[in-house]
């Protein structure tokens, strides 16, 4: 048993696992063990949306240093005000929708990848400079007007049985599939490969661009899949329902276990980073905190727990 332990607790992704039941038993502590329950459904509520975007990130960031998607906000921004306004709270149009989301995810993708392809500029530059485009295509299109979903897409969204929310379920489901193909396709195994040394993996004969190509696309439609769902679970698409999005996709993949240097990525620990990030903050306002005051012991704790975990030393 105590080898188990060990084995276990050398895995990067449980410290996320323990800070989060760690902070939840602080919470429920605190208020005497009332709304435990509740405080885990909305955990799981929010998180489910925080790993959608986050199993893209990990992709992107996998593939190695200068490698991270910063147009993540306005592409679920743009795709949410595209399959809000064409359904126009029909429910004979869910599925139209969700398949322009998905085409909105698709064209994000290949443009960003070309401005970094075609015009060589850097990852980060690429993606921060195309999500202003994407941000005025929102609102150019949108107009700032709010449009409510269909309601039987709302009611999916917000769908909870038994204190356990059906959409949560379906993404711990979609990480599933994630942890397989990273692991067991020759697509993951090749991510993988770019990450810890992209010359030895295109002498050992990986399409390295092809490979960054559907990444980046990747990453983009699941963007756009998230804002087409938050923007149902929210009531509507908003101009800057993406927002916090933009850091907490990469803390996410931080705090799970997937190495900031590439060539390492922990789909496990996603779920473990995403829970605590909401629970840290349920905590910290349970305790009736000041605003400073939470913002600085979040960050104290985040870095508690990535140093906790210690890293992941890529093999190259």
């Amino acid at each position: 048993m105590p080898a188990i332990l060990t084995r276990l607790f050398e895995r990067p992704w449980i410290w996320a696992y323990v800070a989060a039941l760690a902070v939840w038993l602080m919470t429920i502590a605190f208020t005497q063990g009332r709304g435990g329950g509740d405080i885990l459904t909305a955990a799981f509520t929010f998180a489910t949306f925080s790993v959608i975007v986050a199993l893209g990130q990990m992709m992107v960031v996998t593939l190695g240093p200068g490698n991270v998607d910063l147009s993540i906000p306005a592409t679920m921004t743009l795709a949410g005000t595209v399959a809000m306004k064409v359904m126009a709270e029909q429910n004979s149009m869910i599925f139209v929708g969700l398949l322009l989301a998905l085409g909105v995810g698709l064209g994000v993708g290949c443009f960003n990848y070309g401005l970094i392809r075609l015009l060589r500029i850097p990852p980060i530059v690429a993606t921060l400079s195309a999500s202003f485009v994407f941000q005025s295509a929102a609102i150019w299109y949108n107009r700032g007007l709010r449009i409510k979903p269909p309601p039987q897409l709302a009611e999916f969204s917000t769908w909870v049985i038994s204190g356990v929310p059906v959409l949560a379920v379906c993404v711990i489901l979609l990480a599933v599939v994630m942890h397989f193909v990273l692991n067991r396709t020759v697509y993951g195994r090749s991510v993988t490969a770019i990450g810890q040394n992209m010359r030895a993996a295109r002498f050992a004969g990986v399409d390295v661009e092809r490979v960054r190509f559907f990444t980046y696309i990747f990453c983009a439609v699941l963007a756009a899949l998230n804002g087409y769902l938050f923007s149902a679970f929210s009531g509507g698409a908003a101009l800057n329902m993406g927002q916090e999005y933009l850091l907490s996709s990469i803390a996410v993949v931080v705090i799970g276990g997937t190495s900031v240097a590439g060539g390492f990525a922990n789909v496990p620990g996603l779920w473990g980073a995403a829970l605590f990030m909401f629970l840290v903050v349920t905590m910290l306002n349970t305790y009736g905190l000041g605003a400073g005051i939470r913002l600085i012991l979040t960050g104290l704790i985040i870095v508690g727990v990535i140093t906790a975990a210690g890293g992941h030393k890529t093999l190259r």
